[in-house]
């Protein structure tokens, strides 16, 4: 029987807060406008582009399949799930090499510089969407998701001490990066193969409704970033993506829970009733 406290709950578990966010589904946006603000550094875009299936639409959705496990298992694995997939990425990444399109230089993918951008635009995104969604969170709530994605970090080789544990530390992060980057030639084919991607037969459906969530994801961009992309980056358009974010999470919010959400996000909610409701803290991993 699961959900005693000394079960293996991974990196999270019941009381973290990334185990209340991960789970809505509202949080799909999220996702998407992760892989957007990632590819605005250079060399991630480079690398993943020189080194995956990323251009082939044939295999996109299978990559695509793979990250969202590895997000998955990150999110709800157990301890020993989660150290055997962040072995074989930091495997994969250590032998993969990009080239700089401007200098000519070969960097490394697994390089600090890129792993911690990748994280950063994953954290900020996931954070973002639940805000301005409407998920119940406080500023101190904010910080501790901040602060638990440190572990995260850590899956993929990064030291946790050197990585933002805070919303305001966040902030400062992008404030600096914000010189270093810009809208590559494959970031941009990216954001527009976004609202008309090519699909599986099976898949038909999304590609009709690729358009409209592809104005959303844009739209929950920062403004500097989607100015980067060459869109107008204007505060209307940051308030209408509010607005349809609250009016998605309380539609899904409607939905019965053994349809709103996937296996592990039941689980890891009745983990956290029973969390709650125990007379007892119960361990979190830290």
């Amino acid at each position: 029987m699961d959900g005693g406290p000394h079960e293996d709950h991974g990196l999270f578990g019941p009381g973290s807060v990334t185990w209340h966010v991960m789970g809505e589904p509202v949080l799909i946006v999220g996702g998407i406008r992760a892989l957007l603000l990632q590819a605005l550094h250079p060399r991630t875009m480079w690398g993943t582009a020189q080194n995956s299936e990323l251009m082939n639409p044939d295999a996109a959705w299978s990559r695509l399949a793979r990250t969202v496990e590895f997000v998955r298992v990150r999110t709800y694995g157990t301890e020993a799930e989660v150290d055997r997939i962040g072995r074989r990425v930091r495997k994969l990444h250590s032998k993969l090499a990009g080239l700089d399109r401007r200098t000519g230089e070969v960097f490394r993918v697994d390089d600090p510089e890129n792993l911690l951008w990748v994280h950063m635009g994953e954290v900020d995104s996931y954070l973002g969407v639940a805000r301005r969604a409407g998920v119940p969170l406080t500023a101190a709530d904010a910080d501790a998701f901040v602060d638990e994605q440190r572990r995260a970090a850590a899956v993929v080789g990064l030291d946790p001490a050197g990585v933002p544990a805070t919303v305001a530390e966040m902030r400062d992060y992008y404030d600096g990066m914000r010189r270093r980057i810009w809208a590559c030639r494959e970031a941009r084919d990216g954001l527009w193969r976004m609202f008309s991607p090519a699909v599986p037969r099976n898949l038909l459906p999304l590609k009709l409704a690729a358009p409209g969530v592809g104005t959303l994801v844009v739209a929950t961009l920062p403004r500097w970033a989607r100015r980067m992309y060459g869109l107008p980056g204007l505060p209307t358009s940051d308030l209408a993506a509010t607005l349809a974010l609250k009016g998605l999470y309380r539609t899904t919010r409607a939905v019965p829970e053994r349809y709103r959400y996937s296996p592990d996000a039941r689980r890891a909610r009745r983990l956290t009733r029973e969390h709650e409701a125990a007379p007892g803290p119960w361990p979190v991993a830290s």
